[in-house]
């Protein structure tokens, strides 16, 4: 197994991806290999990139690419290394979540992944420190142990599995160093990612109409525009469900999804009428119509304070509740046990509009929860690019809690480019302006205002 090969593969592939190599003053990286036959005698064999101001040799900072190999015929490790010195440029590098979500997915069961990639003080699992297949280079494992936020056994460094893995964390490490500079190179980085960042194609509708027959109540939560009440309406289709449909907001009450009593505005005098909500016009048309499927779409259902509005009825929200002594009173000579089997909800939350009241544990547990993430679709109307270019950004600036507030497909639909800008100039920028005010996606602020400028001609500081 030849060292020199994979040595030259790898430069090969830096330069693929935009490195520049031939100017003394502006490289890309600093080349540091140590795989002479002591080294290799001693496990203490290495070669990789370090960061282009960093020195030859010596004590070094901040992330390099580092590839840890034999001369046996045994198993290579590739990784995402950081200098015994710490960090010095890259600190705030590593603290970017989209970091950590590219090297984990190109780990498997027999690599490592910190949780957190500015830590330096925690040591590598045992899962790694005591891998059998690992024992020719335990000593150099244990003294780097503490600076590996992430690596990868290669077991065939030479073969086609072998150079694709080696491959996709030179082009992570192409990524983190922003080597691209034009479209070839972001392609060749793309291609050689691809492998490891392959999506399922998941048919929503079909998974949630399984869910709904399994659960009965269920909540599709997600950011604005990832067609939650689209998919609700396309669900209950699918079933052939007779549908109800409310809206929740904030001054929504138990009279007006249960039951109350209303003035008679028809009347010369003053007198009420019993009122019947969404909740009770749906569950007696499901008990009258037992032979039919009912579903109620309950739109923004986070918008109102649940607790008042469902009222005792909460108890009924058990889709196993086979049975019960327990009587609820749902209007006036209008009483249930338990909710018919053919009676099912679907509620639709905006899990980015941070404002609204906080869904507790007790209806958590009552729903299933499917998440409906931002996608790209196939239409002539979708604006690739521009979708692309969010996703970009959230991926690599957002934390866990952040994605939510990414704006999905609905938002890049348009007609024609002047409508689209148009979108993007009334729609999105606010949105972002906004996210940024309130102190989200910080990080990202100089990403998504080169975005606006360059489109629209809209800078996000003025």
């Amino acid at each position: 197994m030849s060292i020199d090969n994979i040595r030259q593969f790898i430069k090969e592939k830096a330069e693929e991806f935009g490195a520049k190599t031939d100017n003394e003053f502006n490289k890309s990286y600093v080349e540091r290999n140590n795989t002479g036959q002591d080294a290799l005698k001693d496990n203490g064999a290495y070669f990789g990139f370090i960061h282009p101001e960093e020195e030859v040799s010596g004590p070094f900072h901040d992330f390099s690419l580092t590839i840890f190999p034999n001369d046996q015929n045994k198993p290579w490790v590739v990784c995402l290394g950081i200098g015994s010195s710490g960090f010095k440029n890259d600190y705030e590098l590593a603290t970017y979540p989209g970091l950590r979500r590219l090297f984990s997915k190109l780990t498997d069961e027999r690599g490592f992944c910190k949780s957190d990639f500015s830590d330096i003080e925690t040591s590598l699992p045992k899962s790694i420190t005591g891998s059998l297949d690992l024992q020719h280079v335990k000593n150099t494992i244990k003294t780097y142990t503490k600076v590996l936020p992430t690596c990868q056994i290669v077991d065939a460094p030479e073969s086609e599995k072998g150079k694709q893995i080696i491959a996709a964390f030179v082009a992570g490490y192409a990524k983190l160093r922003e080597w691209p500079s034009n479209k070839d190179h972001r392609k060749a980085v793309s291609e050689a990612l691809k492998p490891f960042l392959k999506t399922e194609t998941i048919n929503e509708t079909e998974e949630i109409t399984n869910l709904l027959t399994e659960r009965k109540y269920i909540v599709l939560q997600g950011p604005p525009g990832t067609g939650k009440t689209r998919t609700a309406k396309s669900v209950a289709d699918k079933i052939g469900a007779k549908t109800f449909f409310t809206q929740f907001h904030a001054e929504t009450s138990f009279s007006d999804f249960i039951f109350g009593i209303r003035p008679d505005t028809a009347n010369e005098k003053l007198r009420y009428k019993e009122n019947l909500g969404s909740f009770s016009k749906a569950l007696k048309y499901a008990i009258d119509h037992n032979n039919e499927k009912v579903v109620l779409i309950i739109d923004e259902i986070n918008r109102a304070n649940l607790s008042n509005v469902l009222g005792p009825v909460f108890y009924l929200f058990e889709h196993k509740m086979d049975v019960t002594n327990v009587e609820i009173e749902i209007a006036p000579k209008f009483k249930v046990k338990k909710l018919p089997d053919n009676f099912s909800v679907i509620a639709t939350m905006n899990t980015a509009d941070r404002s609204l009241a906080v869904v507790d544990f007790a209806l958590r547990r009552r729903f299933a929860w499917y998440t409906l993430k931002p996608k790209a679709i196939k239409s002539k109307q979708f604006f690739n690019e521009d979708f692309f270019r969010f996703q970009e950004i959230f991926d690599w600036y957002a934390s866990s809690t952040e994605l939510n507030l990414q704006p999905g497909q609905g938002y890049f639909i348009a007609d024609s480019e002047d409508e689209m800008k148009n979108r993007i100039r009334y729609e999105i920028f606010p949105l972002i302006k906004e996210y940024l005010q309130e102190g989200l996606l910080r990080n990202a602020k100089e990403e998504f205002n080169n975005y606006f400028s360059t489109r629209i001609n809209l800078s996000l500081f003025e």
